[in-house]
């Protein structure tokens, strides 16, 4: 699968960077959580660091590979019927650049806390033609086909925050306490690290 391969491409590279990152940002929320006596919520917390690396790799994503040709394709669409569909380089880079910015789509409503498309879709375009110009200025190709598939994955992202928000909105009240939600958190996070690292509890279990 073409996003597990760009994921198994960037981790390796990038992880040093998005550890330091994350013992500075938790470190600084830590202190200013004690300090302020704000109140401790943990899958706020956890989003926010998601996003954090989230950003990072995705500018490692952008600007990792393919530089020294340059080029400019202002035509829509141009590129993106050149490949076969269900292709590796269909899958690469039509599907790629969609679910490349449908986080960004999601954390976009979540901040603006929003329901209305007009500013998560703005804020995706915004970053994605400025994505596009950095990446002609070091050697990569701007395309306008590349900004259209982000847009068109920013806005996924945010059908999945409005989905989201009117499933969590018709949940039992015990079911959006943040108890609730912060189990559900540790959960995920304690099965995301066994996927991570291979670990067989079975073995464990049975002795």
């Amino acid at each position: 699968m073409v996003v597990k391969k760009i994921i198994s491409d960037v981790i390796p590279n990038i992880w040093p960077l998005v550890l330091f990152v994350s013992i500075v940002v938790v470190s600084l929320r830590i202190a200013y959580i004690v300090n302020s006596g704000k109140k401790f919520i943990l899958h706020k917390e956890v989003l926010s660091l998601i996003f954090i690396v989230y950003i990072l790799c995705l500018y490692y994503v952008l600007t990792y590979q393919n530089t020294g040709y340059g080029g400019i394709n202002y035509i829509p669409f141009k590129e993106m019927f050149r490949y076969e569909f269900g292709s590796y380089k269909f899958i690469k880079n039509i599907v790629g650049n969609i679910v490349l910015f449908i986080p960004f789509g999601f954390f976009a409503a979540y901040y603006m806390n929003t329901r209305r498309i007009g500013p998560p879709f703005i804020v995706t375009l915004i970053v994605s033609a400025s994505a596009e110009a950095m990446q002609y200025y070091i050697g990569r190709v701007f395309d306008i086909d590349d900004i259209i598939l982000n847009v068109l994955g920013g806005f996924i992202g945010f059908l999945i925050f409005v989905a989201l928000s009117a499933i969590h909105s018709k949940l039992p009240k015990f079911m959006r306490s943040d108890n609730f939600i912060n189990f559900i958190v540790i959960v995920l996070l304690v099965l995301t690290f066994i996927y991570a690292f291979k670990i067989d509890i079975f073995s464990y279990l049975g002795g």
